[in-house]
C-alpha cells in the first residue's frame, strides 16, 4: 500500500474543514499555490480526482475516504504525544496547530452536559473542535468521514464504529409567563396549538411536532414555526415573548423553578435516547473522549426505561 504525504493528506483536509484553497493556505500558513500542488500531488498519487469544484467545495467519495485517513492519521499523532508527554513532559513535542480532533455533537447536549464533560481534555491540550447538528443528523458526519465520534439519537451503529449508549434527554414545552396568560392560559390543547408560534431550532428540527403529535396522539400537525438555530437563543426568544418552544428540560429547569418560564405541558415529556459513535480503534485519545462523554451523560441523562 502507498504511503501518503502527512503534508498532502492535511491540505486536504484543511481545503474539506476550511471550504476553499485560499483559507486552507492562511491556516496551513503557505501559498495558495502549494495547496494546489500539494493536492494535485496527492490525487496524482490516488488516481482519482479528490475534491469537487464546486460552491461549496466537496470531496468526492475517494476524497472521503482519505479525509478519513487524515483523521485517523492525526488521531495516531495525538496518542503519540500523550504518551510521550507522560514519559518526557518537559520534552514532548507540541502537536501541529493547524490539527483538530473533530467530534460532531448536537446543539442540545453542547448547551447542556457535554462541554463540562470535555473541559478536562480540552484544559490538557487536545486540539478538540466541536462540529454542531440536530442530534439526527450528526452521523452523517461520522458516516462521511469528517469526525471521530458524535453524538446522536441513531440507536443502531455504523460500519467500522462502536457504539454505546448515553441516557435520554428529555424535552418539555416553555413559555414566558405573560405570553402563555394571553394565548394559552390553560397550557396546550387541540384548540390553541395550531395558533402558537413554536420556536424551532432549523427547518431539520422534528421535536417540536413530535411533541404535539405525541401529546395529542395525532399522526401530523402543521406548525407555525420561527427558527432560531441555537437552543440557549431558542430559549431567550421564548423569554423575549416570540412564542413557545420544546426545549431540553435540562436548559430550562432552573428558569421554570423561578417562574420564569411556564411548563405548557407539565405531564408530558418527549425523551431523545442519545448515543455515541466513534471510530472503531485503539487509541487512548478515542478512549479518553468516549470515558469522558459516557461520564457526563451518565450524570445528566435519565436512564432508559
Amino acid at each position: 500500500m502507498s504511503t501518503f504525504d502527512p503534508d498532502a493528506l492535511e491540505c486536504l483536509a484543511a481545503i474539506v474543514e476550511e471550504g476553499g484553497f485560499e483559507r486552507a493556505a492562511q491556516r496551513l500558513s503557505i501559498t495558495q499555490s502549494a495547496v494546489s500542488q500539494r493536492l494535485r500531488a496527492l490525487e496524482a498519487q490516488v488516481g482519482t480526482v479528490l475534491i469537487v469544484r464546486s460552491r461549496p467545495l466537496k470531496p468526492t467519495p475517494a476524497g472521503q475516504l482519505m479525509l478519513k485517513h487524515a483523521k485517523m492519521m492525526r488521531l495516531l499523532r495525538a496518542d503519540l504525544e500523550k504518551d510521550l508527554k507522560e514519559l518526557a513532559p518537559s520534552n514532548a513535542a507540541s502537536g501541529r496547530g493547524e490539527e483538530r480532533i473533530s467530534v460532531a455533537i448536537n446543539a442540545d447536549s453542547i448547551a447542556t452536559w457535554a462541554l463540562p464533560a470535555l473541559d478536562a481534555l480540552a484544559r490538557a491540550g487536545l486540539p478538540v473542535e466541536i462540529i454542531a447538528d440536530d442530534q439526527e443528523f450528526t452521523h452523517e458526519w461520522l458516516r462521511e468521514g469528517q469526525v471521530l465520534g458524535c453524538v446522536t439519537s441513531l440507536g443502531q451503529a455504523l460500519r467500522g464504529c462502536r457504539m454505546e449508549p448515553l441516557g435520554v434527554m428529555d424535552y418539555v414545552l416553555v413559555a414566558e409567563p405573560g405570553f402563555a396568560l394571553e394565548h394559552c392560559p390553560k397550557g396546550l390543547n387541540t384548540q390553541n396549538f395550531h395558533r402558537l408560534p413554536f420556536i424551532a431550532f432549523n427547518r431539520k428540527d422534528q421535536l417540536q411536532h413530535a411533541f404535539v403529535e405525541q401529546r395529542f396522539g395525532l399522526s401530523r400537525v402543521v406548525l407555525k414555526q420561527r427558527f432560531v438555530p441555537s437552543s440557549e437563543g431558542q430559549v431567550r426568544a421564548v423569554l423575549a415573548g416570540w412564542g413557545v418552544s420544546v426545549v431540553p428540560e435540562l436548559l430550562v429547569r432552573e428558569r421554570i423553578a423561578r417562574g420564569e418560564l411556564v411548563d405548557l405541558a407539565p405531564r408530558h415529556r418527549v425523551g431523545v435516547a442519545l448515543h455515541w459513535h466513534c471510530w472503531n480503534l485503539s487509541s487512548d485519545v478515542l478512549d479518553a473522549l468516549s470515558a469522558a462523554l459516557r461520564d457526563a451523560a451518565g450524570r445528566a441523562l435519565r436512564a432508559p426505561l
